[in-house]
């Protein structure tokens, strides 16, 4: 087996000299920004205008400030744009996975890199699935329930007890999603069921604990990615918000929110492109350390099919 240091080069190398799975990781990691740079924009409007005015913000009031104040050929558009947006956003990054880990499998198998779209296509949904298992393991998704629970909860206890469970189930994600980390490695590379990939991984990963004592590392790294992610989500649109502010105080307001807009959107595709480098890498690491550890014997198989029962002397 390949030493951490070894597979963290060769992930490296990969990750640097294919272009067709950092395509990929762009797109994933562009699409995955914008939707969770939307979840902290109105967490952080419903926010603001708590602690500044007391009221808590219904549900679909940005949508009713729309309506009252543009045509409604252009807030049904708006609407529209943003529906889809969100449906895109939220579905196709799963299908990129499928392919960054079939491809990255390719690569580290000096294999042609044919089949992005086949690998996407064909391995959404079993990803999909076993992504929604572990949905409370992601800290906006968690931060946007209690978000919810405190602002329509109701009064009492009842709303504090349920923001303790909803901390409680996202701690367990946490770490049955760590132990369930090969588990779209499996069901990409051995096309296994959703349970049984999960199963394998458990398996892998409390059978040769030992031998991926780098993963510490590895999740430093993604800690780190986690964490350029999160300043990312949170930079952008506040400097959307404060762009937007300053130039309405010399500019049309259509002028000055149409350049904010523009400023936005390249800002998400220049620091989507850099962070891509480290999707694809984290990922590609998991998928050698998948590759490399599946070759090894399970520890609760004795004996092979295809083996047979020594002679007792």
């Amino acid at each position: 087996m390949m030493k951490p240091k070894q597979i963290i080069a060769e992930a490296w190398t990969i990750t640097k000299k294919e272009k067709r799975i950092r395509q990929w990781g762009f797109a994933s990691t562009l699409l995955e920004t914008l939707l969770e740079a939307k979840l902290v924009f109105w967490q952080v409007h419903f926010a603001y205008t708590y602690f500044t005015t007391g009221e808590v913000v219904q549900f679909f009031e940005i949508e009713e400030i729309l309506y009252r104040a543009l045509p409604f050929w252009l807030f049904l558009t708006i609407i529209i744009l943003f529906i889809l947006m969100v449906v895109i956003e939220f579905f196709l990054p799963k299908m990129c996975l499928g392919a960054i880990i079939g491809l990255s499998a390719k690569a580290y198998r000096k294999e042609e890199l044919r089949g992005g779209l086949v690998l996407a296509l064909y391995n959404f949904w079993p990803i999909f699935a076993i992504r929604e298992i572990f949905v409370f393991s992601n800290i906006t998704t968690t931060i946007t329930i209690i978000s919810l629970v405190l602002r329509y909860g109701g009064t009492g206890d009842f709303k504090y007890t349920a923001v303790g469970l909803v901390v409680f189930f996202w701690a367990l994600s946490n770490i049955l999603k760590f132990l369930a980390s090969f588990g779209e490695e499996a069901i990409v590379i051995r096309k296994m069921g959703i349970f049984g990939a999960i199963g394998h991984s458990f398996k892998l990963i409390i059978s040769y604990l030992s031998h991926v004592i780098f993963l510490i590392l590895l999740l430093i790294m993604i800690s780190l990615r986690i964490l350029m992610n999160a300043l990312m989500i949170f930079l952008i649109p506040s400097i959307a918000i404060g762009l937007g502010l300053l130039l309405t105080s010399f500019l049309p307001p259509v002028i000055s929110y149409s350049l904010t807009t523009i400023i936005s959107i390249l800002l998400f595709f220049v620091f989507s492109y850099f962070l891509a480098y480290l999707h694809v890498f984290k990922q590609t690491v998991w998928t050698i350390t998948y590759l490399e550890l599946s070759q090894k014997k399970e520890l609760d198989i004795i004996l092979e099919e295809n083996q047979q029962t020594a002679p007792i002397a």
